[in-house]
């Protein structure tokens, strides 16, 4: 649990202040409708500002675990990333964390890319050229990967930067091969068949901790490092997106092996197998959360959670 809460901590990033504390709940807009905790467990949200708000008190009914309450949400430092705890760290253009708060209008709409949006400019592609190396084998690079990160900032007067890198990386580490052949866009060529192929291939929960994300993906923690001293060492002080896939898309990916042409396969997984669906989605749901956690102790400002699927 103290994961998430990092995690959302991180995720609520404090902009009237150079702390990185949420601000009290009673602070909100008194026009935004108010969800009880309790209301996030059977009410569905209807309109998108319902859906915002409800994503909002579940994750303040996390951080409220580690000892806050509605009337006026303090975190401990403990909780804290330790490069949260550092002033000098908060980017000095903060327009894209204020906006994505929604504590008050913020001056202009941001801009930033989406993910690997820089594949689109031609430095991208004379760097890629250089290195001789594809898309997915640039993603263990972190040199790469910082230098792909950068390129879009250097161009556009971006207001955040977005790591880059790829929804299934988590899939890879779970010992789901990932390929990339051109032209078809990313597969699974060996999906899971079935529960026990899923037991056989893919490690069990108990084992989707820290030092597992640290052993299979330390790679992408050296390049959110990397790309934060990059940005200081030219200047560029806005934040740094971290970002993973959802473990809805993850599993479709993982038993479909393509996007959203087999989404069937997904749903006939979802009926065939609901113990063994609820047991993936349970461990996928672990390591996304010990994932961003990382990303987050490890430079990231703000965090992305992408659903592609269902």
């Amino acid at each position: 649990m103290k994961i998430l809460a990092i995690a959302a901590a991180a995720l609520l990033l404090a902009s009237e202040s150079q702390s990185f504390a949420p601000t009290p709940l009673s602070t909100r807009s008194a026009s935004r409708p108010h969800f009880s905790a309790a209301s996030t467990l059977n009410a569905a949200a209807t309109t998108g500002e319902e859906d915002l708000e409800l994503t909002r008190q579940i994750i303040m009914s996390h951080v409220a675990k580690t000892g806050e309450d509605d009337e006026g949400v303090e975190v401990d430092e403990e909780y804290l990333p330790s490069h949260n705890k550092n002033p000098d760290d908060y980017p000095a253009n903060d327009l894209m964390i204020r906006a994505a708060l929604g504590r008050e209008d913020v001056e202009r709409t941001p801009v930033w890319l989406f993910r690997q949006a820089g594949r689109h400019l031609p430095e991208y592609h004379e760097y890629k050229q250089k290195t001789g190396r594809s898309f997915l084998d640039m993603l263990s690079f972190p040199e790469d990967v910082a230098e792909c990160t950068m390129q879009p900032v250097r161009r556009y007067d971006m207001d955040a930067a977005i790591l880059f890198s790829d929804i299934l990386v988590i899939a890879e580490a779970l010992n789901i091969e990932v390929t990339m052949p051109g032209g078809v866009g990313i597969l699974v060529p060996c999906p899971l068949v079935g529960p026990a192929d899923m037991k056989e291939r893919v490690p069990s929960k108990d084992k989707l901790n820290v030092d597992f994300v640290n052993d299979k993906l330390g790679h992408v923690m050296e390049s959110v490092r990397l790309i934060r001293k990059q940005m200081k060492e030219e200047g560029i002080s806005i934040p740094l997106i971290g970002f993973s896939a959802a473990p809805w898309t993850l599993l479709f990916y993982m038993v479909g092996g393509s996007s959203k042409k087999n989404q069937h396969i997904g749903m006939e997984w979802l009926h065939s197998h609901p113990e063994a669906s609820r047991e993936l989605l349970d461990s996928l749901t672990t390591i996304v959360i010990e994932y961003m956690a990382q990303q987050v102790e490890n430079g990231a400002h703000m965090l992305q959670l992408f659903e592609a699927m269902g």
